[in-house]
Parts: structure tokens; C-alpha cells; sequence
């Protein structure tokens, strides 16, 4: 599923991968994959020759912000709403281990999916890219077929869900604020409580709650390389049932520009229908936008970033928050 270099693991690590693999057969050989920010994820190979991915959840849990806690729980459950969806384009669940008694927190195994990371082909041509951007958006429309019966993150143990969407949305914008309070962030604080409460109407207009991925980025997206064609979608730990234009600041968290076409004329040809151009969908979409780089600078502290692309990527994050909250007025 991902293809990054594999580092060795210890002895106990591949003993408690045996264990919890056991089920399926025993276990060949196994390495870690990097690339993640969030969980710890592994390649094994059974003794018969099947791949299969191992994920499991950060153990540190008082350093997860609110809306993380117990996120392997919502993949398997995202991943299991796509079971019966080939179109989807989704790993099968093989099974999980929520007891925590083998290894220290929640893990899941899915299969191994085939196809290259988008984001780790480097510069493709336009036609690839326009392939690319075409089929991701017909993705989301059919992705955002499958309905929900309340708004929110699906997983109880956060608490942020409610009956109607301005609701969950702004639990969900509260909650990242009380996080930056807790971890020293400086956010403005009263400009997104001041923009919820002004655009309220706008969020009161999504009345169905559609399973949105948010972070559809070209790392969570395998392709074919020669064409550009997606096969295959990973990572749905911080899946939303909200509004379908979510999805949109979600697969572009660094972008304020317009949505590219291409994205936009793949989710028409996969019957969808959104409301940006729409003084209510615009302002729904800078909201979203304000919600993404709110996480990207609340993350900062517990994640323990380091390094020199820190300072660059924390000023983007401030600037995009602030011109989204310039946006919505």
C-alpha cells in the first residue's frame, strides 16, 4: 500500500505483529513504513505470500488533540461502509485488535493495495494530472453518496457529533480552539467564533450528512503510474459526515485558490452537484478552509514538529487562517 524505504524492526515488534496476525497465517517478514505523520503503519508478508498492512494508533494519547482520539476505529468503519463499493477503491478489513493488550493501542489490518502514491511521482504531465484531478473528483461524488444518520466525527469518543450540521461544525472548530489553549497555540480565537456565528445560516443549509474523507491529499491516493488512473484510497481516520464541500478544503489544506476544473468536471460526471459559486457554498468553503489551517497550527505542538521546514510551514498555515477569516468578513 505504501512503498517508502523499510526500516528494521525488533524482536518484540515482530512478535507482537505474529500475534495479531495470527489469525490470517504466520508471519514471513514485516517492515515499517514511513511517510506517516500520525500512525505507525507496517508492510507484513504472511508465509504464504499475501501482503497485508498493519496500522496502528499513536500511544500517547495525552498528546493527541480532541478529534484524534480513537481515529483506527473510523478507518475500519469507513472501510467497511466501502466493502460492498468496488467504486469506492478502498483496502478490505482482514481484522482488528481494539483490546490493546498485544500492542499498546488499536490496530487494524487491511489489505495491501497496489498502484503508487500519487504524491510520490513527482512532476507528471498535464494530461496525468488532469486524469488525476478528474477521477479524484468523480471519487468524491460517489463517495459522498453514502449517508449518515447525524453530522459529526462518526467515532463517540470524541463527542463531536450533533443533530445538524452548524452544530457539529462548530464542536468540532470549538474543540481545536480549546486544543490550542491547551497547548499554547495562538490562534484568533474570537474571529472563528465571530465567522461561525455569522455564517450559521450558510452551515444550517447542508441538511444530509454525506461521508466526506478530508484528507484526500496525493499521499492517500495510489494511482497507475503510466496514466494517472486512481486505483486506490487510503486513510480515512479523519472521515466527517458533513458537508461534501469539506472534502474540497481537505484535499488541498495549503490552497485558497479556486477548485481546478478538472476536479470540478469529475464530480459532475459522477452525477454530484455542489454549491460553490453560491454566496452560501463560498462562504461554507472559506469556513472549511479556516477549520483545515486551525488544525494545522493546533497540531504543531502536540505532533513535536521539528526541523527547518517548521517555520515555513507554520507562517503558511497563519497566513491562510487569517485570509479565510478576511473571506468571511
Amino acid at each position: 500500500m505504501l512503498d517508502h524505504a523499510p526500516a528494521p524492526l525488533d524482536a518484540s515488534t515482530l512478535h507482537a505483529l505474529a500475534t495479531v496476525l495470527a489469525p490470517l497465517g504466520p508471519l514471513d517478514r514485516a517492515e515499517l513504513l514511513t511517510g506517516g505523520m500520525f500512525a505507525t503503519t507496517y508492510r507484513a508478508t504472511l508465509a504464504d505470500g499475501t501482503r497485508v498492512v498493519v496500522k496502528t494508533a499513536p500511544t500517547a494519547t495525552d498528546r493527541l488533540l480532541r478529534y484524534e482520539h480513537d481515529l483506527l476505529r473510523t478507518e475500519a468503519l469507513v472501510y467497511g461502509l466501502a466493502a460492498n463499493r468496488p467504486d469506492l477503491l478502498m483496502p478490505r478489513v482482514l481484522l482488528t485488535d481494539l483490546s490493546r493488550s498485544v500492542l499498546p493501542s488499536d490496530v487494524l489490518v487491511v489489505t495491501h493495495l497496489d498502484g503508487t502514491p500519487l504524491a510520490d511521482l513527482g512532476e507528471v504531465d498535464d494530461a496525468t494530472s488532469q486524469r488525476a484531478h478528474h477521477e479524484l473528483g468523480a471519487f468524491m461524488a460517489r463517495l459522498h453518496t453514502v449517508r449518515g444518520d447525524r453530522f459529526g466525527y462518526p467515532n463517540d469518543a470524541t463527542g463531536l457529533h450533533a443533530a445538524t450540521w452548524p452544530d457539529a461544525f462548530g464542536a468540532m472548530a470549538g474543540a481545536l480552539l480549546d486544543d490550542a489553549e491547551a497547548w499554547g497555540a495562538e490562534v484568533p480565537a474570537a474571529r472563528v467564533r465571530t465567522a461561525l456565528a455569522r455564517h450559521a445560516a450558510a452551515l444550517a443549509e447542508v441538511r444530509d450528512p454525506a461521508l466526506v474523507h478530508t484528507d484526500l491529499w496525493p499521499g492517500n491516493l495510489f494511482v497507475e503510474p503510466a496514466t494517472g488512473a486512481l486505483i486506490g484510497v487510503i486513510d480515512t481516520e479523519r472521515a466527517v459526515w458533513g458537508d461534501p464541500l469539506l472534502e474540497f478544503a481537505g484535499a488541498d489544506q495549503m490552497g485558497l485558490g479556486p477548485v481546478p476544473d478538472a476536479l470540478l468536471e469529475g464530480y459532475a460526471s459522477a452525477g454530484g452537484s455542489l454549491a460553490l459559486g453560491t454566496p452560501s457554498g463560498d462562504a461554507r468553503l472559506w469556513l472549511y478552509r479556516m477549520y483545515m489551517s486551525l488544525v494545522l497550527t493546533v497540531e504543531i505542538g502536540p505532533r513535536g514538529y521539528t526541523g527547518d521546514w517548521l517555520v515555513g510551514h507554520r507562517a503558511k498555515a497563519w497566513a491562510n487562517l487569517h485570509a479565510a477569516l478576511d473571506a468571511l468578513g
